[in-house]
């Protein structure tokens, strides 16, 4: 069967389809699994391109308590299975003919739309083969290669050297949000993508025996490893690109220990992950209102929080996440859009005092609602309105993932 890319399906079409499939048969008599069918569905239509944690499922659509563990409890993957056999069996079925498919593909919690089409006469084919928007069939994104190797295995007799090295569009540029559109403008429309340029500490010792940070006064000597990074800073990353598929753009990514001042000055850049980790990245401008800084004495001396430079009515002039000899239940993080040492180029900043924070930033500016929230506190619905301002954020944590992020205060910038 051929089929369409997965955005050929108009919004409305993929609703009306998942109310078809609430009322079906097949998925009449489960109350649990349709609730999170329409869950499922609701953020994959109105928050593209934002992945779904387990966590997040379990909460929200199962019911299950703020302590919930995905490590000891398979409720999440166990009702995401039966929804998806149950969709097997429909489309087996009684929706053989339906004009919308409905899928979760496995490893994931983000449905796909797909429309089947009618096979077309060889003639007709050969003409929409010519009229093709070849920029439209290759996407790095978890499903997109789904999408794409369909695609390819039904046009591979006529096409296999137009499509190598291409990129999918995954969305038409007016299907993107308008929160996207007005936050990235400046890092998706120019000549050279960013450069993503993630946090990675100096340890000492090996993965094997033990591994902590290097301590200038006592590891003199030793060899330090400088290529080991957090998994909030690999799952930013992640976040990121995301984004920039849905523009049809690419990232460059470097860690902090190969970083230069050549870089800062000819680049838009997007900085993950605290520069207490790369002092490289002192060299270049960053945030002057909440700044990261080490606690120089009392009982929490060495850790770092961060300074709120100017401190407003109520507010402290310090924040520190838990307890670093207790499990990470809180943390802080600060979100910046700061000119770089070329003011024509811009610099964002995502990061946090661990690595669940950093995590916790990157996630606040990919997801539609929360940079929706940071917009509107900033009075901002055009691009060219956007001006540089910092950000701090109170992160929620539980068994090591984010689970709440809440805007804590805002600073505008001049210039």
């Amino acid at each position: 069967m051929a089929l369409t890319h997965s955005y050929d399906a108009g919004r409305e079409q993929c609703f009306q389809q998942v109310d078809r499939l609430i009322n079906s048969h097949s998925l009449r008599g489960s109350e649990a699994l349709c609730k999170l069918l329409r869950y499922l569905a609701d953020r994959a239509l109105d928050h593209p391109g934002v992945a779904l944690k387990e966590y997040q499922i379990a909460i929200e659509v199962l019911g299950r308590s703020s302590d919930f563990d995905p490590q000891s409890d398979s409720s999440v993957r166990v009702q995401a299975g039966r929804l998806r056999v149950k969709l097997e069996e429909y489309y087996a079925g009684e929706g053989q003919h339906d004009s919308v498919v409905v899928e979760l593909p496995k490893g994931s919690y983000t449905l796909t739309f797909r429309v089947p089409m009618t096979p077309l006469p060889m003639a007709e084919r050969a003409r929409r083969m010519e009229n093709a928007d070849w920029k439209a069939l290759a996407q790095p994104s978890n499903h997109g290669w789904v999408i794409a190797v369909v695609v390819l295995s039904v046009l591979l007799l006529f096409s296999w050297v137009l499509i190598a090295g291409r990129r999918i569009q995954t969305n038409p540029k007016e299907s993107i949000p308008a929160a996207y559109q007005v936050f990235w403008n400046r890092f998706v429309t120019g000549s050279q993508p960013p450069w993503v340029i993630f946090s990675n500490g100096n340890f000492v010792g090996r993965p094997e025996t033990g591994m902590r940070y290097f301590n200038p006064s006592s590891d003199s000597g030793s060899l330090i490893l400088d290529h080991y990074t957090g998994v909030g800073e690999v799952l930013a990353v992640h976040q990121l690109d995301h984004i920039f598929v849905l523009f049809n753009r690419q990232l460059r990514v470097k860690r902090g220990s190969l970083f230069s001042l050549d870089d800062a000055k000819n680049n838009d850049l997007i900085l993950v992950g605290s520069p207490a980790e790369n002092l490289t990245l002192l060299d270049i401008p960053g945030t002057q209102e909440f700044v990261f800084q080490r606690i120089s004495d009392g009982p929490r001396k060495g850790d770092l929080g961060v300074l709120n430079a100017h401190p407003q009515a109520g507010e402290p002039k310090l924040f520190l996440a838990s307890l670093p000899s207790q499990p990470t239940t809180e943390d802080y993080a600060v979100i910046g859009l700061v000119s770089g040492i070329d003011p024509a180029r811009s610099v964002v900043i995502l990061a946090g005092t661990t690595t669940f924070g950093t995590q916790a930033a990157a996630e606040y500016v990919c997801r539609q609602d929360s940079l929706e929230q940071l917009l509107h506190v900033l009075g901002v619905s055009r691009a060219a309105d956007l001006k540089p301002f910092e950000a701090l954020l109170r992160v929620k944590v539980a068994h090591g993932v984010p689970v709440m992020t809440d805007l804590v205060a805002v600073r505008k910038r001049g210039g």
